[in-house]
């Protein structure tokens, strides 16, 4: 299959690696995969602040240049980001047009673990990790995509990998986006719920489907001295 990988912000700028790793797994279960260098922001920061103008000119963007694409699925190793693509149609409620254009692209943009296990029927990519490793369930890709056993599927056949299950693995992490800057005591509050839980399971690393989750985790783990290792689920599955 023909895929366009929708590489995410974060990912470009902060966790190239996931980017790469994300096209070693692809290209590892027969995929053909492009890059469209010009993709920049899917809107979610200005669209989660209220800036809705700001947000769709962004998606306007988006979706002319997935537009261009001839690849059959749009795959992004982000929960959240593949949810904004999902919440296009809504910023166009009077232009049918593009409300359609948007419902289009919105179909054909999925989230890296279900496009593997839903689309392509893959749960095995040949995986090798040794360690003890859990899941944090980030927010978007649970509540706005459904994302839940597919990770662990793909993380259960895992070669020489033991799963653990996070005592709340789909509690909030704290980051929020921009909650995390306007409100950092709170989110601070509710990520060192998440990072005792992590510290209870006894793992080598925790892992998610967003890079945003993981630097609040990993960030709060290296503050506190933690050997525990924040890691993407793309940069897990490309091990071997």
């Amino acid at each position: 299959m023909r895929v366009a990988l929708f590489v995410t912000c974060l990912v470009d700028q902060m966790w190239p690696s996931v980017g790469t790793s994300t096209l070693e797994v692809l290209r590892r279960v027969g995929c053909t995969v492009e890059f469209d260098e010009r993709q920049t922001c899917c809107g979610q920061p200005a669209f989660n602040t209220g800036y809705s103008a700001e947000a769709r000119r962004l998606a306007e963007r988006f979706i002319e240049m997935s537009e261009e694409s001839e690849a059959e699925a749009i795959v992004s190793p982000s929960g959240s980001c593949t949810a904004m693509v999902h919440h296009y149609p809504a910023l166009f409620p009077d232009d049918q047009q593009w409300r359609q254009r948007a419902r289009s692209i919105a179909e054909r943009t999925f989230e890296l673990s279900s496009f593997l296990v839903r689309v392509l029927k893959v749960d095995d990519v040949g995986a090798r990790w040794p360690g003890r490793v859990t899941w944090h369930d980030a927010c978007h890709g649970l509540r706005d995509l459904n994302v839940h056993s597919e990770p662990r599927r793909l993380i259960g056949n895992v070669r020489e990998a033991e799963f653990v299950e996070l005592e709340n693995a789909d509690s909030c992490c704290g980051f929020g986006g921009t909650f995390s800057v306007k409100y950092p005591e709170i989110s601070v509050a509710i990520l060192d719920q998440k990072i005792e839980a992590i510290e209870k399971a006894g793992v080598q690393a925790v892992v998610s489907g967003d890079a945003s989750c993981l630097m609040q985790i990993g960030g709060r783990l290296s503050r506190k001295g933690s050997s525990v290792r924040a890691m993407h689920l793309a940069e897990l599955l490309a091990s071997q």
